[in-house]
């Protein structure tokens, strides 16, 4: 489900995020693993790390990826929201992809890509 990038573009680029920037994060988001170069703090580079590990291999989850976002001063309820978030994109992935759910394209600005690819 491609069109989650392009909502992404869409909120970054209006809190200003510079269109290289944004696309250097978007490709890095979808690579197979996370790029060094990604333009993340560290706090984000461990969110996006549980994110990813608890997308790919859910079993895979362990005490100690809990620990590591709380090293970062995540409290448990931001953990809990972060796997929640997780748990509902990967739900509704599925449904939509399981019903062959095609993306609607409606929006004419030029920030939509109407192919639904970011």
């Amino acid at each position: 489900m491609h069109h989650h990038g392009a909502g992404l573009r869409r909120i970054l680029s209006s809190e200003g995020m510079a269109v290289v920037l944004l696309a250097t994060l978007i490709r890095g988001l979808q690579a197979p693993s996370l790029a060094d170069e990604l333009p993340l703090t560290d706090r984000e580079r461990a969110l996006v790390a549980y994110a990813d590990r608890l997308t790919r291999d859910p079993s895979s989850v362990r005490r100690q990826d809990i620990a590591a976002l709380r090293a970062h001063d995540l409290s448990d309820l931001a953990i809990h929201d972060a796997c929640a978030i997780v748990a509902y994109f990967a739900f509704v992935n599925r449904i939509a992809d399981g019903l062959g759910v095609e993306v609607e394209v409606n929006d004419p600005s030029p920030d939509n890509d109407s192919t639904g690819s970011v």
